[in-house]
């Protein structure tokens, strides 16, 4: 616990958003290039050995003069691929003014007229001629200004399309551009010889871990399918990810086509059956913990899987595992099994939880993941209202998607889920209920350093009495990921006696601004929001704020958090520490 008071935090936060996030070393020589913006200055500075080495260490006079006459050659060359044949440098070169100061290097550029495209000679030849995959005209077309990089893509689009559709043996007779500097034009030749169209033909698979029927499931083509090197990538990156085997190569048997079908070998090494991991960590919520995680990679031909993992800290323990039955699209589509032994202890509640749950999940359209499940679950606890047990059979079904550009440290994403779970009183289950909660993370970079983070938590559960329900069944809020200044779950509607009962309904927001200073270190500040509710029992709407430092590692953002309360400004401001992925 920090006492840090509100105008110490905000000082603190302008000043570390305020930092620059890159630093400047001293340089022998200042160079200023006139005339270029954009990619084009970019491009010229990068290639002018002047600019390169202004900072150098022991860089003498007659190196700087040397480099100085370099530099309008190299000007020059940087703009071609812009198109640009006719450019003129004015350069010029002063010595300093007193001892300790730069060299001043300045050069005036005039581009001149870009060069446009006169002609544009274009042919595909050979089997694959009239195929509709290849465009019937090049890229780039008489009258438009020359940039390399156009030409560039054109040829390489080409070549993707041809191996794309199976012309494994495409060529160019020839691929170049032609400029005339004095007259300001230039010509373009692309000539692509096809060759034939080859075929996908049978596979087979060349390992002796797992039966060739399961494997199958993975192939996504058949047999007559045009050629397409990337259904095989796809197949060796999928047979890579479900972890069986170490080494995946896919060998086309070429010289074995008949009537232009290739055959397939997959030559796969089993990977190791057992992997183990074990990790310490911390947070503000449930302290030190540590981390123990056993998979089984394969349990019979059919590559069913199994794992387990136990999770040890003060305010929560668990043992919980897993049986997977993959199905016909083995890496979107499995039956599971999952044993849970729980026991939590917070500052509002402690118990113990038995459950036993099966399911089916499956990967919908557009990414959407959805389990439909049954489990039974025991639960002995304790809360404002004694001790007391709770048996139930709970249906339930969740959809969930994460989009991300990272998973570890994401500049642009979002993460939802959404589920809906109950009981009926007489059915084992001692109570009746029915309780839906959702959850969304969005997460948008802008500029270089810059991300903006919102997060919000929702939920209402259909019951006559939030006592009625399991403590596990109810709504807190506060904590590292919920509402920061305040402790895991000590937030929600208060009995008479002013200790936490948890409620019925949730609703928990926040927004977040983080800037990166230096590195991989950064800067957030936060404002959270929300409660717990529940009809029957008081709850206020209570506010947090505060800022924070982000460190970037390997594994995840480290997230040291300063927050203050803004509904009890009398009392002290709370430290809150996570380590994880964003998403």
């Amino acid at each position: 616990m920090l006492g840090l008071a509100r105008g110490g935090l905000l000082l603190f936060l302008s000043v570390m958003l305020v930092l620059p996030a890159t630093g400047l070393a001293a340089a022998r020589v200042r160079v200023q290039l006139e005339g270029l913006e954009g990619d084009k200055k970019k491009n010229a500075l990068a290639l002018m050995d002047i600019e390169q080495r202004a900072s150098d260490e022991g860089l003498d006079d007659h190196v700087i003069n040397r480099l100085h006459r370099r530099a309008p050659d190299q000007i020059k060359k940087a703009l071609q691929p812009f198109g640009y044949y006719q450019v003129k440098v004015e350069a010029e070169l002063k010595k300093p003014a007193a001892e300790g100061d730069p060299w001043e290097a300045r050069y005036r550029v005039e581009r001149g007229e870009p060069v446009k495209i006169g002609e544009v000679d274009f042919e595909v030849s050979g089997p694959g001629a009239k195929d509709a995959a290849f465009p019937a005209e090049f890229a780039m077309h008489p009258g438009d200004r020359l940039i390399h990089a156009d030409f560039d893509d054109g040829v390489r689009n080409l070549a993707d399309t041809a191996a794309k559709h199976g012309y494994l043996d495409a060529s160019f007779d020839k691929h170049r551009v032609i400029v005339d500097p004095e007259d300001n034009r230039g010509r373009v030749e692309v000539a692509l010889a096809t060759g034939p169209q080859y075929y996908l033909g049978e596979v087979t698979f060349k390992q002796d871990l797992l039966e060739d029927a399961f494997l199958r499931r993975y192939i996504r083509f058949k047999p007559g399918e045009v050629y397409d090197p990337g259904r095989l990538l796809n197949l060796q990156a999928s047979l890579l990810a479900s972890e069986y085997y170490d080494q995946v190569e896919i060998v086309p048997r070429k010289d074995e086509a008949e009537e232009n079908v290739i055959p397939l070998d997959v030559v796969a090494t089993p990977n190791k059956p057992n992997k183990y991991r074990i990790g310490a960590g911390y947070s503000t919520d449930t302290g030190p913990r540590l981390r123990f995680d056993w998979t089984r990679r394969y349990v019979g031909r059919w590559s069913h899987r199994m794992n387990a993992e136990l999770n040890v800290s003060p305010a929560l323990t668990f043992l919980r595992g897993e049986y997977r039955i993959p199905l016909d699209k083995p890496t979107q589509d499995i039956i599971f099994l999952r044993p849970n032994i729980e026991h939590y202890d917070t500052s509002t509640r402690k118990g113990t939880i038995g459950e036993f749950g099966a399911g089916h999940s499956v990967v919908l359209e557009h990414g959407w993941r959805r389990i439909l499940g049954l489990s039974y679950r025991y639960e002995d606890y304790t809360d404002v209202d004694g001790t007391n047990t709770a048996n139930e059979l709970v249906p339930n079904i969740s959809w969930s998607k994460t989009v991300t550009d990272d998973p570890v440290v994401t500049r642009n994403g979002y993460r939802i889920q959404a589920g809906v779970l109950g009981a009926v009183e007489g059915l084992i289950s001692s109570t009746s209920y029915l309780s839906v909660q959702a959850f969304a993370k969005w997460i948008r970079s802008f500029g270089e350093d810059y991300r903006f983070i919102t997060r919000a938590n929702l939920g209402a559960t259909l019951a006559k009495d939030v006592l009625d329900l399991p403590a596990s069944r109810r709504f807190y809020a506060g904590g590292d990921t919920s509402i920061r200044g305040w402790g895991i779950d000590v937030l929600g509607p208060n009995d008479t006696d002013d200790k936490t009962v948890g409620g019925r309904y949730l609703g928990v927001g926040s927004l977040e601004l983080e800037r990166r200073i230096y590195g991989d270190l950064g800067a957030a500040m936060f404002y959270d929001f929300g409660n717990a509710f529940d009809p029957d029992y008081p709850a206020g709407f209570k506010q947090a704020a505060g800022l924070g430092l982000r460190w970037r590692t390997p594994v995840g953002l480290v997230r040291v958090d300063v927050a203050y309360k803004l509904d009890e400004p009398g009392h002290q401001a709370r430290l809150n520490i996570v380590v994880g992925p964003d998403l």
